[in-house]
């Protein structure tokens, strides 16, 4: 054998499995099929959020860890999210270190999985992808789940303060609506009804706003037009098919809202993180803004709040 095979085999021999595996993962994403490929890694934390409260404790991907997004990931004293002293806390409970890789998923389609990831990106936390299909398929293909919440070491991850360019706030996207900020769009990816104003959310929801209809200005795009039938995000010549249709193209800043930021952070994600455009996420979205006084609204179906 040449010197030169020898210092490559020897190379590869010193590479984790995880690292030679990362090949069949994108930077942002990884599949079902590579995750429970590599769930015994030591480099690997998995972390569920989900919205259906006892979803994890029935029975969870293995070696996952629990996170509650309406208690773990927010301050519900300031209606934030966690702050950076508590978030780093949260993490190093959770056994993540500085050279781990994190896989994040979660229920109903991953959106609070993804607004998750948003929380991450916020304080700077780096090697995150979201588990594409989320935990509907990774269930639909059989694959194991566990009862037991795993035993980990504490993390000695350290976390950057908040990064707030990265989020859109409410003075934002008035300024957008008012047309003040012309260069940035914005993206509705709630349903053509709660668009419309049709309805003021979806059936179900008890986060009401008192005004119905959308953001001036904003375009309409659903977020479930950015997934496959199993819930994976589409290809990424698709995704910028899908997006080009509303005229959005990358050139210009985005943000991104829906009726309380989750499903909003799906398509930050899919445009942020696989598309590489400017994204912000617009937390709160029409919960804050259609409750908000003296900000415009389109309001197309004309429905009035009516008390009931």
């Amino acid at each position: 054998m040449s010197l030169t095979k020898t210092l490559a085999s020897l190379a590869i021999g010193l590479i984790s499995p995880l690292l030679l595996a990362s090949a069949q993962a994108s930077d942002f994403l990884v599949s079902t099929d590579w995750l429970e490929k590599n769930l015994k890694e030591k480099n690997l934390r998995i972390i569920e959020v989900s919205v259906d409260p006892g979803v994890y404790e029935r029975g969870h991907i293995p070696e996952a860890v629990n996170f509650s997004w309406h208690t773990d990931l927010v301050d519900p004293v300031t209606r934030d999210i966690a702050s950076r002293e508590n978030f780093q806390k949260l993490l190093r409970n959770a056994g993540v270190n500085k050279d781990s890789t994190i896989v994040i998923y979660g229920d109903n389609n991953n959106w609070f999985a993804a607004w998750g990831a948003w929380v991450f990106d916020i304080y700077g936390v780096n090697n995150v992808k979201l588990l594409d299909g989320g935990r509907k398929k990774w269930e639909a293909e059989g694959r194991p789940l566990s009862p037991k919440a795993p035993s980990v070491k504490a993390g000695n991850i350290e976390v950057a303060e908040a990064n707030s360019k990265l989020r859109a706030w409410l003075p934002d996207v008035v300024s957008v609506a008012k047309q003040q900020s012309p260069t940035t769009q914005l993206i509705d990816i709630r349903s053509a009804d709660e668009y419309s104003g049709k309805i003021f959310a979806p059936a179900g929801f008890a986060e009401l706003a008192l005004r119905a209809g959308h953001v001036p200005g904003a375009v309409n795009v659903p977020w479930g037009q950015a997934v496959a039938a199993d819930g994976t995000f589409k290809s990424v010549d698709e995704l910028r098919k899908v997006y080009a249709a509303a005229g959005v193209d990358g050139s210009k800043p985005i943000i991104t809202y829906c009726r309380i930021g989750e499903r909003s952070s799906h398509t930050w994600f899919a445009l942020k993180k696989l598309l590489g455009y400017d994204v912000r996420n617009y937390d709160g979205s029409w919960t804050e803004y259609g409750n908000a006084v003296g900000v415009p609204v389109t309001n197309l179906a004309g429905t009035v709040w009516g008390g009931k």
